[in-house]
């Protein structure tokens, strides 16, 4: 099997969590809210970290969580808009 973490970005935590009182929780990357939870996905989110052994499963957990926001062609769409002669 791969790594998971090829490129060690997760080395860095990039990503974190915060509850509040209402058991809503907030999920940061690099000190901006990205997901926010509640309910059920909240009380699941909070099992699967209860169970984590380190900080890197920890960080692996937050990733899969906020999903594919970030997909690095962000670039390439930009040039797609420009007129061609």
């Amino acid at each position: 099997m791969e790594p998971i973490d090829k490129r060690n970005r997760l080395d860095d935590e990039p990503f974190s969590y915060r509850i509040a009182k209402n058991n809503t929780i907030f999920l940061d990357y690099l000190g901006k809210q990205v997901k926010m939870l509640k309910g059920n996905d909240a009380e699941k989110f909070l099992q699967k970290i209860n169970a984590a052994q380190d900080s890197k499963e920890v960080q692996l957990i937050l990733a899969n969580i906020t999903g594919n926001f970030k997909r690095g062609n962000e670039r390439l769409a930009s040039s797609k808009n420009k007129r061609f002669p």
